[in-house]
């Protein structure tokens, strides 16, 4: 029996640091079973997946050298440990739409969706007594100021043991900052068969465009703008007749859909992102 642990490292790009924290994981009895790095504009971010054997795994210890190391580094170093036996914790980020909220709970209660709601994260109230009413924690966060508001979320998810996140049609924008720290573990949905119409209104797009076939994305967060990786799609024809209002109508069931879908293949756990391409293995 293994302990896991998943382990980030963001900070000023700086020689060496890679051997650093990888030799203090070996002198902790460590496997390294996945890590990823990059350094963007002068800043290094790197995600490591580790593995104790149960005899080997001392908490305390490797909980103090981590923290010792991103002093000496002048980074942050965040770690927290993981059982792979027990269902994954999602939190759920939503707006003021309901629909793909309202699919995610449904199949949570129907048995068909194994993980845990850890929490409910909303930049408004709307949601909040939908969410109560469910037995879920709810919490508000302004969004004014993008910084600020990330770095309270950011604490929250920690709170929470969170294993992923879901962009329940929240629509703000996150920073490359934000989403290192959740690599290929951010899900969102996007109302168009992208990468056609990427950014905002893209049923507007659609329309004016005059498009016969459009659709929805489930797709993996990245740091640039609805260029995550795919992982699920629905779409559907485009009658000559077929108002704005009507076109949205028809596209927000299959949101919900895919996005339910979306979940439920990542949590198979036989997704695996190569060259930006999501494959099942």
């Amino acid at each position: 029996m293994n302990r896991y642990a998943n382990i980030t490292v963001i900070g000023k790009d700086k020689t060496g640091v890679v051997a650093q924290i990888t030799n203090q994981l070996f002198d902790t009895c460590a496997n390294i079973e996945a890590m990823e790095e990059q350094v963007t504009r002068g800043q290094f971010s790197m995600t490591i997946q580790a593995s104790w054997k149960l005899a080997a795994f001392d908490e305390k210890l490797i909980g103090q050298r981590l923290r010792v190391l991103g002093r000496e580094l002048g980074m942050e170093i965040k770690w927290w440990f993981t059982d792979p036996n027990r269902p994954q914790r999602m939190a759920l980020m939503v707006t003021k739409e309901s629909h793909c909220l309202e699919a995610i709970l449904a199949t949570l209660k129907s048995g068909k969706l194994k993980a845990d709601i850890a929490c409910v994260i909303g930049n408004h109230r709307d949601l909040q007594s939908r969410v109560e009413k469910a037995g879920l924690p709810f919490h508000y966060v302004a969004w004014e100021n993008r910084a600020k508001a990330e770095e309270k979320t950011l604490k929250l998810l920690e709170k929470a043991e969170v294993d992923f996140v879901v962009l329940a049609r929240f629509m703000k924008i996150l920073s490359p900052n934000f989403v290192w720290r959740f690599k290929n573990k951010i899900i969102n949905i996007h109302p168009s068969l992208l990468p056609g119409f990427p950014g905002p209104q893209p049923y507007r797009q659609a329309y004016e465009h005059g498009v016969k076939i459009a659709g929805v994305t489930a797709h993996f967060v990245s740091m640039h703008l609805d260029e995550g990786p795919i992982i699920a799609q629905e779409s559907f024809r485009i009658k000559p007749e077929m108002t704005l209002k009507q076109i949205i109508a028809t596209g927000q069931p299959l949101e919900a859909k895919a996005l339910v879908n979306g979940i439920k293949l990542y949590l198979t756990k036989r997704l695996d992102v190569h060259w930006g391409v999501v494959k099942q293995v």
